[in-house]
Protein backbone atom coordinates (compact mmCIF):
# COMPACT_ATOMS: atom_id res chain seq x y z
CA UNK A 1 0.00 0.00 0.00
CA UNK A 2 1.54 3.59 -1.07
CA UNK A 3 1.97 6.09 1.59
CA UNK A 4 1.43 8.89 -1.51
CA UNK A 5 -1.98 9.34 -1.00
CA UNK A 6 -2.30 9.12 2.75
CA UNK A 7 0.15 11.46 3.04
CA UNK A 8 -1.43 13.62 0.66
CA UNK A 9 -4.97 13.70 2.50
CA UNK A 10 -2.89 14.51 5.61
CA UNK A 11 -1.42 17.41 4.00
CA UNK A 12 -4.99 18.72 2.45
CA UNK A 13 -6.34 18.17 6.27
CA UNK A 14 -3.35 20.14 7.81
CA UNK A 15 -3.05 23.19 5.50
CA UNK A 16 -6.92 23.87 5.09
CA UNK A 17 -6.69 23.93 8.75
CA UNK A 18 -5.57 27.14 8.38
CA UNK A 19 -7.30 30.38 7.22
CA UNK A 20 -6.16 32.10 3.93
CA UNK A 21 -5.99 36.03 3.63
CA UNK A 22 -6.54 38.45 0.76
CA UNK A 23 -5.58 41.80 2.66
CA UNK A 24 -8.17 41.97 5.55
CA UNK A 25 -10.71 39.42 4.35
CA UNK A 26 -10.15 36.12 5.33
CA UNK A 27 -11.49 32.59 4.31
CA UNK A 28 -11.77 29.75 6.86
CA UNK A 29 -13.60 26.49 7.22
CA UNK A 30 -14.11 26.18 3.12
CA UNK A 31 -14.69 22.87 1.66
CA UNK A 32 -16.31 21.49 -1.84
CA UNK A 33 -18.84 19.08 -2.64
CA UNK A 34 -20.77 17.13 -4.98
CA UNK A 35 -23.31 14.49 -4.64
CA UNK A 36 -21.17 11.53 -5.99
CA UNK A 37 -19.08 10.36 -8.67
CA UNK A 38 -19.50 11.84 -12.03
CA UNK A 39 -21.65 14.43 -11.18
CA UNK A 40 -22.16 17.75 -13.40
CA UNK A 41 -22.26 19.86 -10.81
CA UNK A 42 -21.06 20.51 -7.20
CA UNK A 43 -20.98 23.28 -4.92
CA UNK A 44 -18.13 25.18 -2.16
CA UNK A 45 -19.37 26.78 1.31
CA UNK A 46 -16.50 28.66 3.26
CA UNK A 47 -17.19 31.83 5.90
CA UNK A 48 -15.93 34.69 4.73
CA UNK A 49 -14.49 37.44 7.45
CA UNK A 50 -13.88 41.08 6.60
CA UNK A 51 -11.42 42.74 8.99
CA UNK A 52 -11.60 46.51 8.02
CA UNK A 53 -13.70 49.26 8.68
CA UNK A 54 -15.66 49.40 5.36
CA UNK A 55 -17.84 46.69 3.46
CA UNK A 56 -16.88 44.29 0.52
CA UNK A 57 -18.74 42.39 -1.74
CA UNK A 58 -17.66 38.91 -3.35
CA UNK A 59 -18.62 39.44 -6.88
CA UNK A 60 -16.88 36.33 -8.30
CA UNK A 61 -15.38 32.83 -8.14
CA UNK A 62 -13.60 31.03 -11.29
CA UNK A 63 -11.94 27.84 -11.53
CA UNK A 64 -11.06 25.03 -13.96
CA UNK A 65 -12.81 22.49 -12.42
CA UNK A 66 -16.09 23.60 -14.13
CA UNK A 67 -17.39 25.15 -17.22
CA UNK A 68 -19.40 27.77 -15.08
CA UNK A 69 -18.74 28.64 -11.89
CA UNK A 70 -22.02 31.47 -10.23
CA UNK A 71 -22.54 32.67 -6.63
CA UNK A 72 -25.64 30.78 -5.99
CA UNK A 73 -28.61 31.72 -2.97
CA UNK A 74 -32.22 29.89 -2.16
CA UNK A 75 -35.49 31.53 -2.42
CA UNK A 76 -38.35 29.97 -0.55
CA UNK A 77 -41.06 29.49 -3.05
CA UNK A 78 -43.01 28.40 -0.24
CA UNK A 79 -45.51 25.04 -0.05
CA UNK A 80 -41.87 23.59 0.93
CA UNK A 81 -40.24 24.24 -2.24
CA UNK A 82 -36.99 25.96 -2.51
CA UNK A 83 -35.08 27.25 -5.60
CA UNK A 84 -31.82 27.56 -6.36
CA UNK A 85 -31.02 31.39 -8.28
CA UNK A 86 -27.86 33.29 -8.80
CA UNK A 87 -27.09 36.16 -7.10
CA UNK A 88 -25.62 38.49 -10.19
CA UNK A 89 -24.46 41.47 -7.52
CA UNK A 90 -22.60 38.98 -5.08
CA UNK A 91 -22.57 38.69 -1.44
CA UNK A 92 -21.49 41.85 1.04
CA UNK A 93 -19.19 41.28 3.16
CA UNK A 94 -20.12 43.65 6.08
CA UNK A 95 -17.22 45.29 7.80
CA UNK A 96 -15.61 44.09 11.03
CA UNK A 97 -18.19 40.65 10.38
CA UNK A 98 -18.99 37.76 8.23
CA UNK A 99 -20.74 36.27 5.53
CA UNK A 100 -21.07 32.32 6.20
CA UNK A 101 -21.76 30.43 2.34
CA UNK A 102 -23.56 27.12 3.53
CA UNK A 103 -26.06 24.10 1.98
CA UNK A 104 -29.11 25.78 1.45
CA UNK A 105 -28.60 29.03 1.69
CA UNK A 106 -25.46 31.49 -0.31
CA UNK A 107 -23.02 28.98 -2.11
CA UNK A 108 -20.42 29.09 -4.88
CA UNK A 109 -22.43 26.72 -7.79
CA UNK A 110 -19.67 25.08 -10.01
CA UNK A 111 -21.48 23.84 -13.01
CA UNK A 112 -20.30 21.40 -15.85
CA UNK A 113 -17.63 20.00 -13.86
CA UNK A 114 -14.66 19.27 -16.32
CA UNK A 115 -13.62 16.47 -13.95
CA UNK A 116 -14.85 14.36 -10.53
CA UNK A 117 -13.80 16.06 -7.39
CA UNK A 118 -12.07 13.47 -5.21
CA UNK A 119 -12.59 13.01 -2.11
CA UNK A 120 -9.66 14.64 0.00
CA UNK A 121 -7.90 16.39 -2.57
CA UNK A 122 -8.73 20.10 -3.32
CA UNK A 123 -9.79 22.68 -5.84
CA UNK A 124 -8.04 25.86 -6.50
CA UNK A 125 -10.45 28.51 -7.36
CA UNK A 126 -9.96 32.10 -7.54
CA UNK A 127 -12.17 34.02 -5.56
CA UNK A 128 -12.65 37.98 -6.08
CA UNK A 129 -13.61 40.89 -3.78
CA UNK A 130 -14.53 44.31 -5.00
CA UNK A 131 -12.08 45.75 -2.85
CA UNK A 132 -9.98 43.18 -1.32
CA UNK A 133 -9.31 42.06 -5.18
CA UNK A 134 -8.37 38.32 -6.18
CA UNK A 135 -7.78 35.38 -3.72
CA UNK A 136 -5.98 32.15 -5.04
CA UNK A 137 -7.53 29.37 -2.37
CA UNK A 138 -7.38 25.90 -2.56
CA UNK A 139 -10.00 24.11 -1.09
CA UNK A 140 -10.60 20.73 0.31
CA UNK A 141 -13.13 17.84 -1.19
CA UNK A 142 -15.12 16.61 1.62
CA UNK A 143 -18.40 15.15 0.38
CA UNK A 144 -18.69 13.33 3.44
CA UNK A 145 -19.37 16.10 5.43
CA UNK A 146 -22.31 16.47 7.25
CA UNK A 147 -23.70 20.05 7.99
CA UNK A 148 -26.41 19.51 10.72
CA UNK A 149 -29.75 21.18 9.28
CA UNK A 150 -28.59 21.84 5.79
CA UNK A 151 -29.97 20.87 2.52
CA UNK A 152 -28.62 17.88 0.73
CA UNK A 153 -27.74 18.24 -2.75
CA UNK A 154 -31.02 16.35 -3.85
CA UNK A 155 -32.85 19.00 -1.67
CA UNK A 156 -32.51 21.80 -4.41
CA UNK A 157 -33.95 22.29 -7.77
CA UNK A 158 -31.33 22.49 -10.22
CA UNK A 159 -33.51 22.94 -12.91
CA UNK A 160 -32.36 25.82 -15.46
CA UNK A 161 -29.23 25.94 -14.74
CA UNK A 162 -27.08 24.24 -17.70
CA UNK A 163 -23.53 24.67 -17.89
CA UNK A 164 -23.79 25.67 -21.53
CA UNK A 165 -25.99 29.29 -21.09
Amino acid sequence: MSLGPKISTLFATVIFAFPVYAGDIMINDAYVRTAMKGAKSGAAFMQIMNHTAEDDRLISVASDIAKRVELHTHKDMGEGVMKMMEVEDGFVIPAGGMHRLTRGGDHVMFMGLTQDMVQGESVEVTVTFEKAGEMVVQIPVDSERQDHGAMTPSDTDHSGHSADK
